[in-house]
């Protein structure tokens, strides 16, 4: 007797809704905080692509990939912060604060079933917790991490795609001021140079600037007191 054929069915079970959160210009004290969220399902193809953390990656290499995870994603959702809008909320809040906010909106808009951020603060779970508190919806799973973008390609894509929105604002910014800013950071000589130079010839901090920010209380401060030197 013929023994009965075996078929093996080959299963193909639906990936799960995915996003990731991240942000671009935190710290700095000149330009938007930039904040982007990517859904997905799955993250296999973002690894076929190599992404990782925007700050590991050269401009031109952010800016190819940028185009590349634009048309694998199924969404993304991008928050800009303007400078004044930060003076402005830093007056109700913290800066974590207000990254909660913003990263919850992202979410909520995104409704994945799991979200993956790049945790602001310095309690990993504290933040998932007051992303959720402010959605109001906990059936999504948010897993708050730090170095998020180092671990989740969903994150990376996230980051890259912020950092390149954030590069190109600074860049509208330089032309409508017409001279050179540098990259907003105070780290930045050329940043700082021209923050100093603006205030010499107009007393007062250029558009686009923290004022909020411990860097502009200092040079303000210090323009100041050259100005009493003088005396």
């Amino acid at each position: 007797m013929q023994s009965p054929s075996i078929i093996i069915a080959e299963c193909h079970f639906p990936l799960a809704m995915i996003c990731g959160v991240d942000e671009a210009g935190r710290g700095p004290v000149m330009g938007p905080l930039v904040v982007c969220g990517v859904s997905i399902e799955g993250d296999e193809v973002l690894r076929k692509l190599g992404v990782k953390d925007s700050k590991k990656l050269s401009r031109s290499k952010r800016e190819e990939l940028s185009g590349k995870i634009q048309n694998v994603i199924s969404r993304v959702e991008i928050i800009e912060v303007a400078a004044s809008e930060i003076d402005i909320l830093r007056e109700e809040m913290t800066l974590n604060q207000l990254e909660v906010k913003v990263f919850a909106s992202i979410i909520k808009s995104l409704d994945p079933e799991i979200a993956y951020v790049d945790a602001a603060d310095v309690d990993e779970q504290r933040f998932a917790k007051d992303i959720r508190d402010e959605m109001g919806v906990h059936a999504i799973n948010i897993v708050s991490e730090h170095k998020a973008d180092d671990t989740y390609p969903v994150v990376s894509a996230a980051s890259i795609l912020a950092k390149v929105r954030r590069d190109a604002e600074v860049r509208r910014i330089e032309g409508e001021i017409g001279e050179p800013i540098g990259s907003g950071y105070a780290s930045d000589p050329v940043t700082i140079r021209f923050i100093e130079s603006w205030l010499a010839r107009h007393d007062t901090l250029p558009p686009h600037t923290r004022k909020s920010w411990d860097t502009s209380s200092r040079l303000v401060n210090l323009k100041a007191i050259k100005k009493l030197d003088r005396y």
